[in-house]
């Protein structure tokens, strides 16, 4: 009875992405569980294990997926008028990570490494100039990162005590404004601890 279960589900499951009137809610959800969720998990696994082949396997399936993602960002409003575009991809995405095929490093040794290989001078050059620029720019707003970074981190520390059932009171507070904490602020904050 099992058996006929999972493959009443299989079924259904595989009618649902593959239905070209189908929503792309789901084909576009399996292409991020095929494209990231699982490739993120066996990475881990290779990690883990320590296995250099599988490690070297999921770098390339990682450089074949990034420059497939550049492609599809700067082509997003071409593509989104493609039909059956997620269900291509969902295809596409598979064959990168078939092991019989092995489509990554086929795509890996065919176009990627000759093209780095052959910008790589330009390639550093520019990612040198954009580092520096990057360095700068926060160099000279440190002081409006660091008050964003108080600000967010705020906001973390108090979703985190309210989603862990703790006391959460809103009070106003100075801390933001960068006004130091009164006696009276201490001592009530004392009277409310005890």
């Amino acid at each position: 009875m099992a058996l006929l279960g999972s493959t009443i589900t299989s079924e259904v499951g595989l009618r649902l992405l593959l239905s070209p009137l189908g929503s792309n809610v789901i084909v576009r959800t399996a292409c991020c569980s095929v494209g990231i969720v699982l490739p993120v998990y066996s990475t881990f696994k290779a990690i883990e294990k320590k296995d250099n082949s599988e490690q070297q396997r999921w770098l390339i399936y990682w450089a074949a997926y990034g420059s497939f993602s550049l492609v599809e960002v700067f082509s997003d409003n071409l593509i989104s008028w493609v039909p059956m575009y997620y269900h291509t991809k969902f295809a596409f995405l598979v064959w990168l990570q078939l092991p019989s095929v092995d489509g990554a490093k086929q795509l890996y040794m065919s176009h990627l490494r000759p093209f780095f290989l052959r910008h790589q001078s330009r390639i550093d050059q520019f990612l040198g100039v954009a580092y520096r620029e990057m360095v700068k720019l926060f160099s000279s707003h440190r002081e409006e990162i660091q008050y964003a970074r108080a600000v967010l981190l705020k906001i973390m520390g108090s979703a985190d005590q309210l989603l862990n059932g703790g006391n959460f009171q809103t009070r106003p507070t100075n801390a933001i404004e960068g006004q130091g904490a009164t006696t009276s602020d201490v001592e009530s904050d004392h009277a409310h601890d005890d």
